[in-house]
């Protein structure tokens, strides 16, 4: 112990010290501003070109910022890939242990440093890093990003920094992922979500023979319904036929195609009768072009440089822009979706394109509509802020993009892996993803999930989103295998009467399993290390005493599998593989979900 007359003299010593010495060093990040070099790759030349060399001829591109989509360099109409070449330059760092993190691309990436490949990203919007220790040097770099757009704005839309880093993960970790998502209904945590398109859901196509199949629905495993717009279609610039559910012409109506509000009123009743909820799509960003509000309220909407009202987006021709900067569409658009609720008994809101809505609205407006009665909140986006105040679930964009490079592109099975890391990283704890395989969107602009990963594949691929933490969506018709895309400004109906994949069967097995183990529908994640990961997801849902292991193989060939500590005996409760004396053998797209003894 220092004696009374010591504590002056360390006191002295530790005033005279160098204040470099007193403080503790700051890691080194240097935000890589650019400028950048940018060109379009439309016929996704580019890597077999070489664009990615240092010294290749960049004299023809263009310079742009970084931060938005390149929809503001007037390429709106553009998807496919785009480049970004820039050069940084590397002071002398005392820790060399250095990581690339970029915080937001869309959709996917592809990074090159001095020419050398670092890493590849699939999914929009989420942040993510590459270890380029080895490939960065001091004094001057290339940076290179190959962003490949699927749809929508594209680009380099958020900030790329250098960072040195000890902890790996340590760079990955977002604002929010320390933050409390908001704590949400049970029924809306145990929930199966069902997307019905009127149109293609039976001949009749009305809320009246839905509500003839409701307790259906509730068999194979259904708790919520949620409805494609339900309102009245506009007819101004109207495409296809029919037109878009999502161009609204009367928020307050409904679309005569499908029947009265009685009906409607009807089906809510028979819903809430089946024990399930039920939602309805609401498009608050956009309206119709012959929508009222255009006459009444012309400052509620977006203009140009010219004063004329714009699309959201330009490919987006049949809809009108609103504008939120204003309290009155705000006002506006919360009065209906209480009206929603309340005069109907609506359970909540599949929210349409909700990031090109202020969360400023959305916050509030959950609160207001909380009053009437706890609804369920699901956001089309993937912004981990939508989970503090607003939302119950967003899309989990970031899982099924993982899974068709899996399937398309003969990715690794780890991709999966790291999606789910991602989450953890970046999104408040507790957040509810929704997990699919097939939505309307991707069924009509890209494949149908049968189409994507094989019958058997989408089995595998359907047992993997229904057992990790999260809620898992079904699109009328994916139930049977249906093989026709559902366009969406047409009708094509489903054909309920072929099953060729025994899918109906399947999935009413699967989503039993799930509603009677509680450890499928809340239990912790834990993932299992299985050596090489290119193949197989193994995992293990806990909760209580109750553990279950989930087990997925991802590609064709038969898999054998052995992990540390595995469990002596597992009880199989669904599934084609098998375990015996701690080995996993799953077949070509095989699963095994069984209990742990």
């Amino acid at each position: 112990m220092l004696s009374k007359y010591a504590i002056p003299t360390v006191l002295l010593l530790l005033l005279t010290l160098p204040a470099c010495q007193m403080k503790e060093k700051k890691p080194y990040q240097q935000n890589i501003t650019g400028p950048y070099l940018f060109a379009t790759d439309p016929q996704n030349q580019g890597v077999a070109k070489k664009w990615f060399a240092p010294n290749f001829d960049r004299s023809g591109w263009r310079q742009v910022s970084i931060g938005t989509s390149w929809d503001q360099f007037g390429l709106e109409s553009y998807d496919g890939a785009g480049w970004y070449v820039c050069t940084f330059e590397l002071p002398p760092v005392p820790n060399p242990r250095l990581a690339l993190v970029f915080a937001s691309v869309d959709d996917n990436a592809e990074v090159w440093v001095n020419g050398t490949h670092v890493g590849r990203h699939q999914g929009a919007n989420t942040r993510f890093a590459f270890d380029v220790t080895n490939q960065v040097r001091q004094g001057g770099n290339y940076l290179v990003v190959r962003v490949e757009d699927t749809g929508g704005p594209g680009g380099l839309n958020g900030a790329v920094t250098l960072q040195q880093f000890e902890v790996f993960q340590e760079v990955l970790r977002g604002p929010y992922s320390k933050v409390q998502a908001r704590q949400s209904a049970p029924w809306v945590k145990d929930a199966v979500i069902y997307e019905v398109y009127l149109r293609s859901f039976s001949p009749e196509g009305t809320f009246k023979s839905l509500q003839a199949r409701v307790l259906e629905l509730k068999d194979l495993g259904v708790t919520v319904l949620w409805l494609m717009p339900i309102h009245p279609v506009g007819q101004k610039n109207r495409k296809g036929s029919l037109g878009s559910l999502y161009s609204i012409k009367d928020y307050y109506g409904i679309n005569p195609e499908f029947g009265t509000l009685e009906d409607f009123k009807n089906l809510v009743a028979a819903v809430h009768a089946a024990g399930m909820k039920i939602i309805i799509d609401l498009v608050a960003n956009h309206t119709a072009w012959d929508n009222e509000l255009i006459q009444k309220h012309p400052g509620w909407y977006t203009r140009d440089a010219t004063g004329h009202v714009v699309a959201p987006v330009p490919d987006w021709s049949d809809v009108a822009d609103l504008n939120y900067d204003t309290r009155e569409p705000r006002q506006y658009m919360l009065d209906m979706m209480t009206h929603w609720v309340r005069d109907t008994g609506i359970d909540g809101y599949r929210c349409d394109v909700a990031e090109m809505v202020p969360l400023g609205f959305w916050e509030p407006a959950r609160a207001e509509l909380d009053k009437v009665k706890p609804v369920l909140m699901l956001a089309e986006g993937s912004d981990p802020a939508l989970h503090v105040k607003a939302f119950d679930l967003t899309y989990a964009w970031n899982v099924y993009k993982a899974l068709v490079n899996i399937f398309q592109e003969n990715g690794p099975a780890r991709l999966v892996r790291e999606a789910l890391r991602n989450e953890e990283l970046n999104f408040p704890q507790g957040s509810l993803r929704l997990r699919f395989t097939d939505n309307h969107d991707e069924n009509a602009w890209r494949a149908l999930a049968i189409e994507l990963f094989g019958p058997r594949g989408a089995k595998a691929a359907a047992v993997l989103i229904s057992c990790l933490p999260g809620v898992p969506l079904l699109y009328n018709g994916q139930e049977v295998g249906n093989p026709t895309r559902l366009a969406l400004f047409e009708k094509a109906p489903i054909n309920w009467q072929s099953d060729p994949h025994g899918l109906r069967d399947f999935y009413r097995a699967l989503l039993h399993l799930r509603r009677e183990t509680p450890a499928l529908r809340e239990g912790s994640l834990k993932l299992v290390e299985i050596g090489s990961d290119d193949s197989a997801l193994v995992f293990y849902r806990q909760k209580d005493s109750e553990r279950v292991l989930v087990a997925v193989n991802l590609k064709a060939s038969q898999q054998q599998i052995r992990w540390l500590e595995s469990p002596t005996q597992v009880e199989k409760r669904f599934g084609e593989g098998s375990y015996q004396q701690g080995q996993l053998t799953l077949p070509g797209y095989g699963w095994f979900i069984g209990t742990v003894q």
